[in-house]
């Protein structure tokens, strides 16, 4: 299975509200010479990145991987230490650059959910072409894949044209598609899928990600927040589905996941348990 392309170190920063961190900063604003914001719970270096989330949790289950991603020297030595226990079971394939930074505020809301922000540098994540595995030596990883996962489209500006080389160039894959969030870029994903729906086999989006991409095909909001039961996932998954012509539509939501080819659409819900983290792929 091939995996692309995103890789950040994520720092978590636990907070018991939003007032906590917002009322120290203002506090902290009185002072003239600078000041330490002390009394934060937080976790540093935590391995980040849809791409590593999922080569990682694929190499948990025994599956053989290949992670195409970016980083610098000290990400690389990062990513070599983190995936070292699956010995030969996963290949790295690192290109040169700036991997993304991630500071994470995580606090319940006022229903006591558990909530979180993300502050983002995408760094070079953002520009991660078909250039970055052109070379013959991927072509060969692409050519003879089984699966091959584009994931978080939506920070990457070359997301489509890498999609639309990737799966291409993997004739003989299942190819699975996980944009993240499109907001700011729905029309150019609708435009995107368009161009791909043809070699696309599993779309996978949630909530958020489906709404975006509804309105951006013209079916307004889909999924309201907090109100939406069994049959509107169902349903959200076959519209979905339908209008852009992918063959398979995930939709996953906090309630339970979807599974849409357009004319058929099945639920199951969502396991009960305790959110301990926000962040990562949870």
């Amino acid at each position: 299975i091939v995996v692309m392309h995103d890789f950040a170190i994520d720092q978590i920063i636990r907070l018991k509200s939003i007032d906590q961190l917002l009322n120290t900063l203002s506090e902290k604003t009185n002072f003239e010479a600078s000041t330490i914001v002390r009394g934060i719970t937080s976790m540093a270096d935590i391995k980040g990145g849809n791409a590593i989330n999922i080569a990682y949790c694929l190499a948990k289950l025994g599956q053989n991987v290949t992670l195409f991603t970016i980083a610098d020297q000290t990400g690389s030595a990062i990513l070599r230490k983190i995936f070292s226990q699956f010995e030969n079971r996963v290949t790295l394939c690192i290109a040169n650059g700036r991997h993304g930074l991630t500071t994470a505020i995580e606090f319940p809301n006022e229903e006591g959910h558990k909530v979180n922000v993300l502050l983002s540098d995408v760094g070079d994540n953002s520009n991660f072409g078909p250039e970055r595995i052109s070379c013959q030596q991927y072509l060969d990883i692409l050519a003879n894949a089984n699966a091959v996962a584009v994931v978080n489209w939506a920070t990457n500006l070359n997301g489509s044209q890498l999609a639309e080389y990737a799966f291409k160039m993997s004739p003989k894959a299942l190819h699975f598609l996980a944009p993240a969030d499109i907001k700011t870029r729905n029309e150019e994903f609708r435009d995107c899928l368009k161009e791909i729906a043809g070699i696309l086999d599993i779309l996978s989006i949630n909530e958020n990600e489906c709404n975006w991409l509804a309105k951006a095909i013209g079916c307004g909001i889909l999924l309201h927040e907090a109100s939406h039961n069994n049959d509107d996932v169902r349903s959200a998954a076959k519209i979905i589905a339908r209008k852009t012509g992918i063959r398979n539509v995930d939709l996953h939501t906090r309630i339970g996941s979807a599974w849409s080819d357009g004319n058929e659409s099945v639920f199951s819900p969502s396991v009960k348990c305790e959110a301990k983290t926000m962040t990562g792929a949870g």
